[in-house]
């Protein structure tokens, strides 16, 4: 009979502590502690507007991110884990946008936000979920309002498309270049996005013959009609900017062609409100849109001759048949190539702060469909830093003008603008991130 004495208990419980620590060992070390990871996933969240008025265009955000992610899931995920989309709807709407971030991170528990489109929803969930406190990862937001890229503000925030202030600096060399002393009207959304541009033209020095602004939503055909003859007419405005969404766009245009209205030089458009196959379907004619002047971080998305461009539309094709292949998909797309390449560089059991620090650290050199170089360092969260500038075909689509893309970088703040040398990422081998 073996004798149950207390130096044979400590011995005992002394083995089952070790086994017990050496099967936590074999399991990724993040895995209960991190929320949004397991061993076998990691949970994402997006809000956007999947209904409302805009939903039309940037509703097919979360499905186009999901495609890529799909792809990536059926080819062994990050690291053996699949990532999971959470998608949320604010409708476009700053109270729904609050709610539905906060439902992502207490409810959801997602590892981190993704995607987030909307300036004004944006502030709105910054401020009230208060992600930067939480230390949760905001990534690759979809907007172009320079705020974002404020580290001090928002420490866990990532811009990644060009800043508006960008753009407007941009399109003002241009204009400064290319027609100097004509006439400008400035169509603009009354709220941080358009104040944004407005800042970045009085930057430039551009001083617009007329400003038009707008509430969110006020841009309606009558309202366009009322602009283009109360005001565009009446001033004899050689190059009319509109900088707004494509509902926007959509209705001015649209309005311009019933009543057969060109600037005398033309119409320029902002990257938001110009993608061609969104205003096409809003019922804008190809003819108004021919020659019109736009602007672009990333290739067209009818571009053939583009292998970013060929590799997503046939992703999205596979995971979503039948759907339209635009400007908007092919954003997300590449908003969910790069959150792959930020996961990976995160490591195979990742933290929070590990995934904002990959970023800062190798982000800079991601492979992506975009022209201008990306600004991440560990003082910088800045994306995209410049644009492209070019004119819509008679089909429509956005081409280098005389056949050469010249790229134009800037910053957000007082700095030039200056042209830069096309360096571009190859696309990964079957649009696969490896980090090499």
């Amino acid at each position: 009979m073996i004798r149950n004495t207390p130096k044979k208990r400590a011995l005992f419980v002394s083995a089952v502590i070790a086994a017990g620590a050496m099967a936590l060992s074999t399991m990724p070390a993040q895995a209960a502690s991190q929320p949004g990871i397991t061993s076998t996933e990691i949970k994402l969240g997006i809000t956007s507007p999947l209904s409302g008025k805009v939903a039309a265009v940037y509703g097919k955000i979360p499905g186009a991110m999901k495609a890529y992610f799909s792809h990536v899931n059926d080819n062994g995920g990050v690291y053996g884990r699949k990532i999971n989309l959470i998608s949320k709807d604010d409708a476009y709407v700053p109270t729904l946008a609050v709610k539905a971030t906060n439902d992502l991170i207490m409810k959801d528990k997602v590892f981190a936000i993704v995607g987030a489109l909307g300036t004004a929803n944006h502030l709105a969930a910054l401020r009230s979920a208060n992600l930067s406190g939480r230390g949760v990862p905001d990534l690759f937001v979809n907007t172009g309002f320079s705020g974002f890229a404020d580290k001090a503000k928002y420490k866990t925030t990532f811009a990644v498309l060009p800043s508006y202030v960008m753009e407007a600096k941009i399109m003002a060399k241009y204009i400064d270049d290319n027609y100097k002393g004509k006439k400008v009207a400035l169509i603009v959304q009354d709220d941080d996005f358009g104040l944004d541009a407005v800042a970045g033209f009085a930057t430039a020095g551009l001083k617009p013959e007329v400003t038009i602004k707008f509430p969110t939503g006020a841009d309606s055909l009558a309202a366009a009609q009322g602009w283009i003859t109360g005001k565009l007419k009446p001033a004899n405005i050689d190059i009319a900017i509109i900088f707004a969404t494509t509902t926007t766009s959509a209705a001015v245009l649209g309005a311009a062609a019933g009543l057969q209205y060109r600037p005398t030089v033309g119409w320029m458009l902002g990257s938001v409100g110009g993608d061609s196959n969104t205003l096409r379907a809003g019922g804008v004619p190809l003819a108004i849109l021919n020659g019109a002047i736009g602007t672009s971080f990333a290739p067209d998305p009818s571009d053939a001759t583009d292998e970013y461009v060929n590799f997503f539309k046939g992703i999205y094709a596979k995971y979503v048949p039948g759907s339209t292949f635009d400007l908007t998909v092919l954003q997300g797309m590449n908003s969910a190539m790069l959150t792959v390449q930020a996961l990976r560089a995160a490591g195979k059991n990742p933290t929070r702060d590990g995934l904002i620090k990959a970023i800062e650290t190798k982000g800079a050199k991601f492979a992506s469909a975009g022209f201008t170089p990306l600004k991440y360092s560990p003082s910088s969260h800045v994306g995209y830093s410049g644009y492209w500038i070019g004119k819509y075909s008679a089909t429509g689509s956005l081409q280098p003008i005389d056949g050469k893309r010249v790229l134009y970088t800037t910053d957000s703040g007082s700095g030039p603008v200056v042209s830069a040398t096309i360096s571009r990422a190859p696309l990964p081998t079957n649009g696969l991130p490896t980090n090499s």
